[in-house]
Protein backbone atom coordinates (compact mmCIF):
# COMPACT_ATOMS: atom_id res chain seq x y z
CA UNK A 1 0.00 0.00 0.00
CA UNK A 2 3.38 2.40 0.97
CA UNK A 3 4.45 1.53 -2.63
CA UNK A 4 1.08 2.50 -4.49
CA UNK A 5 0.68 5.77 -2.39
CA UNK A 6 4.37 6.79 -3.03
CA UNK A 7 3.39 5.90 -7.01
CA UNK A 8 0.21 7.80 -6.53
CA UNK A 9 1.81 10.82 -5.20
CA UNK A 10 4.55 10.99 -7.67
CA UNK A 11 2.22 10.59 -10.90
CA UNK A 12 -0.03 13.75 -8.99
CA UNK A 13 3.26 15.60 -8.14
CA UNK A 14 3.98 15.12 -12.01
CA UNK A 15 0.83 16.29 -13.02
CA UNK A 16 0.55 19.59 -10.76
CA UNK A 17 4.32 20.68 -12.29
CA UNK A 18 3.38 19.87 -15.71
CA UNK A 19 0.08 22.46 -15.30
CA UNK A 20 2.01 24.89 -13.44
CA UNK A 21 4.81 24.87 -16.48
CA UNK A 22 1.72 24.79 -19.32
CA UNK A 23 0.48 27.87 -17.33
CA UNK A 24 3.18 29.97 -16.91
CA UNK A 25 4.19 29.31 -20.72
CA UNK A 26 0.93 30.53 -21.42
CA UNK A 27 1.50 33.41 -19.11
CA UNK A 28 5.14 34.50 -20.70
CA UNK A 29 3.53 34.06 -24.35
CA UNK A 30 0.59 36.43 -23.57
CA UNK A 31 3.51 39.35 -22.32
CA UNK A 32 5.60 38.16 -24.97
CA UNK A 33 2.90 38.80 -27.89
CA UNK A 34 1.17 42.37 -25.39
CA UNK A 35 4.66 43.59 -25.52
CA UNK A 36 5.48 43.13 -29.17
CA UNK A 37 1.98 44.97 -29.92
CA UNK A 38 3.18 47.38 -27.81
CA UNK A 39 6.09 48.32 -29.36
CA UNK A 40 4.69 48.51 -32.30
CA UNK A 41 2.30 51.62 -31.48
CA UNK A 42 5.66 53.41 -30.11
CA UNK A 43 8.31 55.27 -31.45
CA UNK A 44 10.82 52.59 -29.54
CA UNK A 45 9.44 49.78 -31.74
CA UNK A 46 10.31 50.72 -35.25
CA UNK A 47 12.98 53.29 -35.63
CA UNK A 48 12.26 55.43 -38.91
CA UNK A 49 15.79 55.98 -40.75
CA UNK A 50 16.34 57.97 -44.55
CA UNK A 51 15.62 54.72 -46.17
CA UNK A 52 14.47 51.62 -43.76
CA UNK A 53 13.24 51.07 -40.32
CA UNK A 54 15.51 49.73 -37.73
CA UNK A 55 13.40 47.63 -35.11
CA UNK A 56 13.88 46.22 -31.44
CA UNK A 57 10.48 43.82 -31.86
CA UNK A 58 12.94 40.93 -32.64
CA UNK A 59 14.42 40.86 -29.21
CA UNK A 60 10.75 39.33 -27.32
CA UNK A 61 10.79 37.21 -30.35
CA UNK A 62 14.20 35.74 -29.74
CA UNK A 63 13.94 35.88 -25.53
CA UNK A 64 10.29 33.73 -26.45
CA UNK A 65 12.26 31.26 -29.05
CA UNK A 66 14.45 30.23 -26.13
CA UNK A 67 12.54 30.17 -23.03
CA UNK A 68 9.57 28.61 -24.63
CA UNK A 69 10.49 26.59 -27.67
CA UNK A 70 10.56 27.01 -31.50
CA UNK A 71 6.96 26.53 -31.59
CA UNK A 72 5.81 29.15 -29.36
CA UNK A 73 8.96 31.29 -30.96
CA UNK A 74 7.51 31.11 -34.55
CA UNK A 75 4.05 31.94 -33.29
CA UNK A 76 5.85 35.14 -32.06
CA UNK A 77 8.01 35.57 -35.10
CA UNK A 78 4.64 35.87 -37.10
CA UNK A 79 3.29 38.27 -34.47
CA UNK A 80 6.27 40.70 -35.45
CA UNK A 81 5.83 40.09 -39.12
CA UNK A 82 2.44 41.35 -38.93
CA UNK A 83 3.59 44.58 -36.98
CA UNK A 84 6.32 44.67 -39.99
CA UNK A 85 3.30 44.66 -42.22
CA UNK A 86 0.63 46.59 -40.97
CA UNK A 87 3.77 49.26 -39.64
CA UNK A 88 4.40 49.72 -43.56
CA UNK A 89 0.74 49.48 -44.74
CA UNK A 90 -0.15 52.43 -42.63
CA UNK A 91 2.96 54.60 -42.12
CA UNK A 92 4.79 54.19 -45.36
CA UNK A 93 8.71 54.45 -45.71
CA UNK A 94 10.24 54.40 -49.12
CA UNK A 95 11.16 50.66 -48.57
CA UNK A 96 7.85 50.51 -47.71
CA UNK A 97 7.02 48.65 -50.64
CA UNK A 98 8.88 45.30 -50.16
CA UNK A 99 7.35 44.39 -46.66
CA UNK A 100 3.88 45.47 -48.05
CA UNK A 101 2.29 44.28 -50.99
CA UNK A 102 -0.43 46.84 -50.45
CA UNK A 103 2.41 49.46 -51.61
CA UNK A 104 2.89 49.88 -54.99
CA UNK A 105 6.51 49.19 -56.48
CA UNK A 106 7.81 52.24 -57.72
CA UNK A 107 7.31 52.69 -61.52
CA UNK A 108 4.32 50.45 -60.82
CA UNK A 109 0.68 50.97 -60.16
CA UNK A 110 0.29 47.52 -57.40
CA UNK A 111 2.58 45.89 -55.02
CA UNK A 112 3.60 42.83 -54.75
CA UNK A 113 2.58 39.88 -52.73
CA UNK A 114 5.97 38.23 -53.07
CA UNK A 115 6.65 41.72 -50.22
CA UNK A 116 4.89 39.27 -47.70
CA UNK A 117 8.13 37.04 -47.86
CA UNK A 118 10.18 39.64 -46.98
CA UNK A 119 7.70 40.46 -44.14
CA UNK A 120 7.07 37.09 -42.51
CA UNK A 121 10.00 34.69 -43.21
CA UNK A 122 12.20 36.73 -41.25
CA UNK A 123 10.76 37.05 -38.48
CA UNK A 124 9.23 33.80 -38.21
CA UNK A 125 13.11 32.34 -38.11
CA UNK A 126 14.05 35.13 -35.89
CA UNK A 127 11.65 32.77 -33.22
CA UNK A 128 13.04 29.43 -34.43
CA UNK A 129 17.41 29.59 -34.86
CA UNK A 130 18.08 31.27 -31.29
CA UNK A 131 15.97 28.28 -29.83
CA UNK A 132 18.23 25.81 -31.15
CA UNK A 133 21.58 28.25 -31.24
CA UNK A 134 21.04 28.49 -27.15
CA UNK A 135 20.58 24.55 -27.11
CA UNK A 136 23.76 23.86 -28.92
CA UNK A 137 26.15 26.91 -27.46
CA UNK A 138 24.69 25.51 -23.79
CA UNK A 139 25.68 21.67 -24.65
CA UNK A 140 29.31 22.87 -25.98
CA UNK A 141 29.67 24.95 -22.95
CA UNK A 142 28.26 21.98 -20.29
CA UNK A 143 25.99 24.29 -18.94
CA UNK A 144 28.84 26.83 -18.18
CA UNK A 145 28.87 30.18 -18.68
CA UNK A 146 24.89 30.85 -19.93
CA UNK A 147 25.33 34.58 -19.91
CA UNK A 148 27.38 34.04 -22.68
CA UNK A 149 25.16 31.29 -24.71
CA UNK A 150 22.18 33.73 -24.36
CA UNK A 151 24.08 36.69 -25.50
CA UNK A 152 25.26 35.00 -28.65
CA UNK A 153 22.04 33.53 -29.16
CA UNK A 154 20.74 37.03 -28.96
CA UNK A 155 23.25 38.13 -31.44
CA UNK A 156 22.35 35.21 -34.37
CA UNK A 157 18.38 35.61 -33.51
CA UNK A 158 19.12 39.64 -34.60
CA UNK A 159 21.31 38.95 -37.35
CA UNK A 160 19.15 36.39 -38.57
CA UNK A 161 16.07 38.71 -39.15
CA UNK A 162 18.67 41.56 -40.60
CA UNK A 163 20.97 39.52 -42.88
CA UNK A 164 17.12 37.53 -44.28
CA UNK A 165 15.40 40.76 -44.60
CA UNK A 166 18.42 42.43 -46.54
CA UNK A 167 19.02 39.26 -48.93
CA UNK A 168 15.28 38.89 -49.85
CA UNK A 169 14.95 42.33 -50.44
CA UNK A 170 18.11 42.41 -52.55
CA UNK A 171 16.79 39.07 -54.12
CA UNK A 172 13.47 39.56 -54.95
CA UNK A 173 13.49 43.85 -55.27
CA UNK A 174 16.89 45.04 -56.37
CA UNK A 175 15.73 46.85 -59.37
CA UNK A 176 13.12 48.32 -57.14
CA UNK A 177 15.49 48.91 -54.02
CA UNK A 178 18.09 50.40 -56.91
CA UNK A 179 15.86 53.35 -58.23
CA UNK A 180 14.17 54.32 -54.64
CA UNK A 181 18.10 54.60 -53.39
CA UNK A 182 19.00 56.48 -56.40
CA UNK A 183 22.41 54.04 -56.57
CA UNK A 184 23.49 51.64 -59.55
CA UNK A 185 22.39 48.09 -59.65
CA UNK A 186 25.43 46.66 -59.70
CA UNK A 187 25.97 48.96 -56.39
CA UNK A 188 22.94 47.24 -54.70
CA UNK A 189 24.70 44.52 -52.48
CA UNK A 190 27.00 46.97 -51.13
CA UNK A 191 24.27 48.87 -50.03
CA UNK A 192 22.90 45.69 -47.86
CA UNK A 193 25.92 45.24 -46.66
CA UNK A 194 26.64 48.58 -45.15
CA UNK A 195 22.67 48.32 -43.88
CA UNK A 196 23.70 45.11 -42.47
CA UNK A 197 26.85 46.56 -40.85
CA UNK A 198 25.17 49.99 -39.70
CA UNK A 199 22.02 48.82 -38.31
CA UNK A 200 22.52 45.08 -37.88
CA UNK A 201 25.14 44.80 -35.36
CA UNK A 202 23.77 47.73 -33.02
CA UNK A 203 20.46 45.62 -32.81
CA UNK A 204 22.34 42.80 -32.33
CA UNK A 205 24.59 43.93 -29.86
CA UNK A 206 21.34 45.51 -27.77
CA UNK A 207 19.69 42.11 -28.55
CA UNK A 208 22.52 40.65 -26.68
CA UNK A 209 22.44 42.45 -23.38
CA UNK A 210 18.74 42.71 -23.17
CA UNK A 211 18.22 38.51 -24.08
CA UNK A 212 21.55 37.60 -21.75
CA UNK A 213 19.95 39.69 -18.89
CA UNK A 214 16.35 38.91 -19.05
CA UNK A 215 16.04 35.09 -20.17
CA UNK A 216 18.27 34.21 -17.08
CA UNK A 217 15.73 36.26 -14.71
CA UNK A 218 13.02 34.30 -16.29
CA UNK A 219 14.71 31.02 -16.12
CA UNK A 220 14.67 31.39 -12.57
CA UNK A 221 11.01 32.39 -12.82
CA UNK A 222 10.83 29.26 -14.69
CA UNK A 223 11.94 27.11 -12.43
CA UNK A 224 14.01 25.76 -15.67
CA UNK A 225 17.76 26.36 -16.06
CA UNK A 226 17.28 25.28 -19.79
Amino acid sequence: MKEIYRKYTRTIGRKRTHEQTKTKNMILTALFVAIIMLLNFTPFGYIQLPLIKATIIHVPVIIGSILLGPGIGAGLGFVFGLTSLYNNTFTPTLLSFVFSPAIPIPGTDSGSFTALIVAFLPRILVGVVPYYAYKLLDKLLKGKGRIVSLGISGIIGSMTNTILVMHLIYFLFRDSYSKVSNIASDAVYKAVLTVIFANGLPEAVLAAVITSAVCRALQKYMGNSR
